[in-house]
């Protein structure tokens, strides 16, 4: 089984071989995690993803990352247009973007707290559900060795570290 990790950190900072966009279905790249890999990564980001688009909210494309330390992006649709999401919208998309992870063949791959931005679910229930889908994620047979939890901010590394000491 493979490891997590739980950092509070710039997930656009990260050499990781994989970073997850948390994503409207849309894929339009505005503020929050979205805004911050088309700014240090490029406007081509945002440009490869929409072409992919619109996609049923749970699922998950992968584009290149650009100028960023990843090789890819994968982009999470954790919510539609009215920027709303819900526990199954997380689920289903660290889900799809796991899948895409292990489709791509890679190792490493760094997860925000999908949906708890703009999306305004809470950070504790989404730690509870990523870190779990992360944990069945690595039980079966995948390419992923690691998966990192890159938080932003101090409440949502402390909800993801509490969580994660929980399920050990």
């Amino acid at each position: 089984m493979g490891d997590i990790e739980v950092l509070e950190a710039d997930i656009t900072a990260l050499e990781v071989d994989a970073v997850v966009n948390a994503a409207n279905n849309h894929l339009w790249m505005g503020g929050g995690v979205a805004g911050a890999i088309k700014r240090k990564g490029g406007a081509e980001i945002e440009a490869e993803a929409v072409r992919q688009g619109p996609l049923a909210v749970g699922e998950s494309v992968v584009t290149g990352a650009g100028s960023l330390p990843a090789r890819y992006v994968i982009h999470a649709a954790v919510m539609g247009q009215d920027l709303q999401t819900d526990a199954d919208n997380i689920r289903r998309a660290t889900q799809t973007a796991l899948e895409r992870a292990k489709e791509l063949g890679v190792e490493t791959v760094a997860f925000p707290a999908l949906g708890t931005g703009v999306g305004g679910f809470p950070v504790a229930e989404a730690a509870r559900i990523m870190i779990g889908e992360a944990r069945n994620h690595l039980a079966r047979d995948t390419s992923v060795r690691q998966i990192t939890f890159a938080l932003f901010g101090r409440e949502a590394y402390d909800a993801f570290k509490r969580e994660w000491e929980q399920q050990q």
